[in-house]
């Protein structure tokens, strides 16, 4: 491989279905990838990887350790991530591990938050905290992989309770408030990067051939059910949040839709209130000692 012509993405949620497939689309393209990717079946992610048909002459993979419900190997996936990388930049961070566990149980890593929040939410903002340094002097592209279920959020006031571990919210209860705080935080760094790095967040549409959406029950809208893609499908639209840039005048403005199109910001309005990101987008100071980091 190529070293110095090929561009460098450092990913999380792409072991499998959706983002091995966005991935494998990847590794098809004549530009050289280096990607780095966290996976908490290591074996089993490297399998999946050995079975793809791809230049290994052009293209790298590496795959290190991440538990992403633990916020400990968090911390050590960005530390070898940064010792991997070495002076090299990173092109894209990639964020798109989701999952649609209820809050029925206590957190197996003692947070007073369900794992879809850390999985979904906290992990990632955590990441790009130990990232921020490298992200900004590669003037990075962060994508992040929300969804349109932040729209089925009504009232922001009750997200917090849900999401506690042991609340009795239901999968798509909290996976809802989960992607609507991980937006939070799209819009948070955006603010935080202004002029460093870029910010985009995107929908890749409702795919149900992915098995994501069995926690989330049977009665999901219609305008969810209008999103609904295949797995190659879906994968493309994730992509195509690394490439766009006919950016919308309004800096606001960061989230595609699985159709193509910047999102009119009266869909994601309540994303916007900047009290709320405030409050789920704490600092890593803060996400260590609540989460008692060493």
């Amino acid at each position: 491989m190529t070293t110095s012509l090929a561009k460098t993405i450092v990913a999380t949620g792409v072991s499998s279905g959706l983002g091995l497939e966005a991935v494998r689309q990847l590794l098809t393209e004549a530009q050289p990838y280096r990607i780095i990717l966290g996976a908490r079946d290591v074996p089993r992610t490297k399998s999946s990887y050995d079975a793809l048909t791809y230049d290994r002459t052009k293209h790298n993979v590496s795959i290190l350790q991440l538990d992403l419900g633990n916020l400990r190997e968090v911390k050590s996936f960005a530390q070898n991530v940064l010792t991997e990388l070495g002076a090299t930049k990173i092109d894209y961070l990639l964020l798109n591990a989701a999952i649609t566990n209820p809050s029925e149980e206590a957190n197996r890593f003692g947070s007073k938050w369900s794992e879809s929040f850390i999985v979904n939410h906290l992990s990632g903002h955590y990441l790009l905290h130990l990232l921020k340094d490298k992200l900004i002097e590669s003037q990075a592209r962060v994508v992040v992989v929300s969804s349109g279920a932040v729209r089925i959020v009504e009232d922001p006031s009750v997200i917090e309770r849900e999401m506690k571990a042991g609340s009795g919210a239901g999968g798509r209860e909290v996976y809802a408030d989960t992607k609507f705080t991980q937006l939070l935080g799209a819009h948070w760094w955006r603010r935080q990067l202004s002029g460093k790095c870029t910010v985009v967040a995107v929908s890749p549409g409702l795919i149900p051939g992915t098995g994501l959406g069995i926690g989330l029950g049977p009665a999901l809208p219609p305008q969810a059910m209008a999103d609904a893609k295949s797995i190659p499908e879906g994968a493309g639209n994730i992509l195509r949040a690394l490439t766009r840039d006919d950016f919308p005048e309004d800096p606001e403005q960061i989230f595609l839709t699985s159709w193509g199109e910047w999102w009119p910001k009266d869909v994601y309005a309540k994303s916007l209130d900047r009290d709320l990101q405030k409050k789920f987008c704490p600092g890593k100071e803060d996400i260590e000692r609540e989460e008692r980091i060493d």
